[in-house]
This record gives structure tokens, sequence and C-alpha cells, in this order.
């Protein structure tokens, strides 16, 4: 498994440990892009890295989905927000990638992904992250300074920045448990004390929002699942899924750029923040 940041500041591969595959553990510093997240399959040498407790051995997870607090959406008037279903078509290498979105289980992080492509800010953005050794993991991309050929920094520490406000935009992280009526905001959901897995899961194929340690830090970078990856479930945010088109990521290369990114469907459904 890769051990690295999925909002990627660096990036290091490990064999897996067989027996340890499916635990995630969380490293991080203090500063949102640049705090490393890092996906590790066997423990840190140092002991500073902290296994997460297991739902079924804590008795401060509950079951039942804690639908208040966090879980409510206008806390974040500011972001667009899509309310529904949309379609996203992604070309890449010359062939189409179709998205279906879902905005009823996620729908700030589908405004934030659809209002970044109705304003075409993915075109030329390419792939900086890319993992399929020891075994298929991720594919990810949406650091605008990839547009660039030029650019010597590293990849993978940008998001997008508001022209309107000249400032980055962040959207928190968002999460529904099964069996809740809203999603869980800003928190992972073992820290929300829920056991239940998520409504939109890692399944081979998911698309989610990449992030650094600091759980609201997502902004436009995001990812393809190339495998089911279940020790991510409830601890970064699923948006959509790939309906057509995963052979041709899974033949993306780091390096390789969206050609173009347009929304298809479900346009008419997207709220700009106030």
């Amino acid at each position: 498994m890769a051990i690295c940041s999925l909002y990627i500041v660096g990036c290091e591969e490990q064999q897996p440990n067989s027996s340890t595959t499916n635990r995630t553990q969380v490293e991080t510093t203090s500063t949102p892009l640049s705090t490393t997240t890092t996906l590790n399959a066997t423990p840190s040498p140092s002991g500073s890295v902290k296994t997460p407790t297991s739902p079924s051995t804590s008795p401060t997870i509950s079951p039942v989905p804690n639908t208040t607090g966090n879980s409510k959406l206008n806390q974040f008037p500011n972001l667009p927000r899509l309310l529904g279903k949309a379609t996203v078509v992604m070309k890449v290498n010359g062939s189409p990638i179709t998205i279906e979105l879902d905005g009823d289980k996620a729908p700030i992080s589908v405004g934030n992904f659809v209002d970044l492509v109705k304003r075409g800010f993915y075109n030329g953005v390419s792939f900086h992250r890319v993992v399929r050794q020891p075994e298929p993991f991720v594919v990810q991309g949406g650091d605008p300074n990839s547009k660039n050929p030029n650019y010597k920094g590293q990849l993978g520490t940008s998001g997008f920045e508001d022209p309107a406000t000249g400032k980055p935009r962040y959207i928190p992280l968002e999460i529904q448990p099964q069996g809740a009526k809203s999603p869980v905001y800003s928190q992972i959901l073992t820290e929300a004390g829920i056991a239940v897995p998520p409504e939109l899961q890692h399944k081979r194929g998911a698309v989610a929002m990449a992030r650094s340690a600091f759980p609201d830090s997502a902004s436009s970078q995001f990812y393809f699942a190339l495998a089911d990856l279940s020790f991510l479930d409830g601890n970064y945010a699923v948006f959509g899924y790939v309906t057509s088109g995963m052979d041709v990521v899974d033949k993306i290369k780091q390096g390789d750029r969206i050609e173009s990114a347009e929304v298809t469907k479900g346009l008419e459904n997207l709220k700009s923040g106030q």
C-alpha cells in the first residue's frame, strides 16, 4: 500500500504486511496544505502513529448515526452545493470517462466539483499521482500548478483559489452514514461516534476528495479508486462513481492530462454560495 498523503505532499511506496492491509493510520502536522496524511499498512517504527480504535471494541462508538450538530448543511452558506444528481464527462488521452455524482448524499463535495468543472478549472490539469504497485490504489489529480509544464515545485500541495475573493476555497469533510438523513461534517465517522459504514463507499471506480490531515482541507484535488479500498471508508469523502470509461482510468499514467471536463447533466441543480 502507498505510504503517502491523499493531498500528496510526498509519496513513498512500501510493501504492505498482508495481516494489516486493512488498517488505516494517520500521521499529521499542523498546517492544512503542508500536512501529510499517511495511509500506512504497517505500524510506524517510531511509534508516533496510532491505529484508530476498532468500532467493535470502543465503548464510545454508537451504532446509530448521529444526524445532529455537525450534520447540518446550512453551516456552510458560502459554498456551492448540488442537491440531486449530476453527470460529468472527462476526456483523458482522447477517451471519455463518465462520472455520476450524488449530490443527495454529498451536496457540498458535488457542488464544489461541478462548480470547478463549470469554470473549466480541470481542463489541462494533470494526474500527478498514480499508484498501482504493489497493488492498485489511486489515480489523483486536481492541483492547478500541474497545468504549467515548467512548474518546478512539488505537485499536490495546491488547490482552487476563488477569483472573487482571492483566497483558497476549502470544503468540509462530508460523509453520510448509512441510515442517516444527512451527512456528518468536519469529522471522520469514528471520531463522530458512528460505527456504521458510509452510504458512498470506496468501491472500485469511486471518486473522492483528496485532503490533508485536517478534515476541512479539501479543495480541488480528487482521486479515482483503482480497487475496493474499504479501509478509507469513513475517512475520506466519496461523492460519485465512474459509470463508463474505467478502462480509460486504468490506463492513466502520471503526467497525463484532463483534456476537457464537462457537466452533461444536472447543472441546473447547482446552487452558488451566498
